[in-house]
């Protein structure tokens, strides 16, 4: 099972075969779940004594399970946050497998990691944090999130000691990712709703109350750059300002809008994130990487690992080397060097197109709000600041919402699936993907009508 002889050089080739075409594939198919009745009854047993061999599990793979699952990347997915990520970086996920780097530590992943950093250190330079900023690459936003408020939990107990309250709070938006809340209820604190001014921002006056009410409970501050429903950007420079006043730690959720860093167009809306204390932002969504990949940054590195480094005997020998290791700066031990598809693509293709990119998909987001705006069926719900358009379709309630997109699904026209908002069916388009053309936009919208 070990050794690479005839039959695994032959599995070899078709597997890199498959990797070329899927990479070259043009137009990407939608695809369609299928449930576990179904395949159960085409694939058969597959995990036998024997084995099934190879082959014949590459064959079910390709022939049957890949095509019974949706393609991130197709154009017209819109749902969510898709992901589209560059040939470049899916062609070196194989490289990363391929290499058995060890991830966690610097001393057994040295040069794997200085890669990492390297893309680390494009991320903050763009997010305006200062030199000395470090981080890691997580599996994606909610384990980033729960880093960085555990270790802000962490430094409020060391800074408050014996005056600790019994339970911590964290403040966030009521328009935060759920991941916020999830977090926190692993790590049994409470979350401090606060509300949104009229451009459904949370905004530092809202912190300010919440600080004055709850006092030493609130252990963070968790903003977002870029709301997954709306794209929304809090308003990061007054609520940074008040927890550096109050000395509160402050978090930015920035994992699908923080790519709008990458460009000067957009960048001038995350005023106030150099503040952070910590922040993230998921390559594997808008910045053209393959899952899973978030990047999670810390101001104060030494206060990351005071919270997260493990000790044990099996590790002494790794801190008596001395090195920072990236298990120290999160909630892990065991790490694939995730960052390295990102690093490659970004050595590959250089900054600035991955600035192009993200334009580009801002272009296809301006150009999506103005046909909405052009037809009399549908109408904005909010007006766009970075690439999601979400819009309501006339005179339709929410089973109406869910019939089409099923339709539209069943039928491959495109993946838009209906999100709430203000407990009210909208239709969103997350806009993340080069490839999406406006001819496409445009069916899409006819087919509302």
């Amino acid at each position: 099972m070990h050794h690479f002889d005839e039959s695994i050089d032959l599995l070899a080739e078709r597997i890199l075969e498959y990797a070329k075409a899927r990479t070259r594939l043009d137009p990407i198919p939608l695809n369609f779940p299928k449930t576990e009745e179904e395949l159960r009854e085409l694939c058969g047993p597959t995990i036998t004594p024997d084995g099934i061999g190879g082959t014949r599990a590459l064959d079910l793979f390709i022939d049957v399970l890949e095509p019974a699952s949706l393609s991130v990347d197709y154009t017209k997915y819109l749902s969510f946050v898709p992901a589209a990520p560059t040939e470049a970086a899916v062609l070196f996920d194989l490289v990363v497998g391929a290499a058995s780097i060890y991830g966690g530590s610097w001393l057994e992943g040295a040069g794997a990691v200085h890669a990492e950093n390297e893309a680390l250190e494009w991320l903050r330079s763009i997010a305006g944090m200062p030199v000395g900023t470090e981080g890691v690459f997580v599996p994606g936003g909610t384990v980033g999130n729960l880093s960085a408020l555990h270790a802000a939990r962490h430094d409020a107990k060391t800074r408050l000691g014996d005056a600790r309250p019994q339970r911590f709070a964290i403040v966030a938006s009521k328009e935060s990712h759920s991941s916020i809340k999830a977090g926190a209820e692993v790590m049994d604190c409470d979350v401090i709703l606060v509300d949104t001014d009229d451009q459904r921002r949370m905004t530092g006056a809202a912190v300010a109350a919440a600080l004055d009410e709850h006092g030493d409970r609130i252990c963070a501050v968790a903003a977002t750059s870029g709301t997954t429903n709306l794209g929304v950007i809090d308003d990061l420079r007054s609520i940074g300002e008040i927890c550096r006043e109050r000395g509160v730690w402050f978090h930015v959720d920035g994992a699908y809008g923080g790519a709008g860093l990458a460009t000067e167009r957009t960048r001038p809306q995350f005023d106030g994130l150099e503040l952070a204390d910590s922040f993230i932002v998921d390559p594997h969504k808008w910045l053209f990487a393959p899952f899973d990949c978030c990047a999670l940054l810390y101001r104060n590195p030494d206060k990351a690992v005071a919270a997260h480094a493990q000790h044990a005997g099996y590790l002494a020998f790794l801190d008596a080397h001395g090195d920072r290791n990236p298990s120290d700066y999160a909630i892990h031990l065991t790490r694939r060097v995730r960052g390295l598809p990102f690093w490659f693509s970004l050595a590959t293709h250089g900054t600035d197109a991955y600035t192009t990119a993200v334009d580009i998909t801002l272009d296809l987001a301006d150009a999506a709000a103005e046909m909405i705006r052009n037809v009399d069926y549908l109408e904005l719900a909010h007006e766009p600041s970075l690439s999601v358009v979400a819009f309501t379709r006339t005179g339709w309630g929410p089973d109406d919402y869910q019939a089409w997109s099923e339709k539209a699904m069943n039928e491959g026209l495109a993946f838009v699936t209906p999100s709430r908002l203000d407990g009210k069916p909208i239709y969103r388009f997350c806009f993340i993907n080069p490839r999406t053309t406006t001819d496409e936009i445009a069916e899409i919208i006819a087919a509302l009508a």
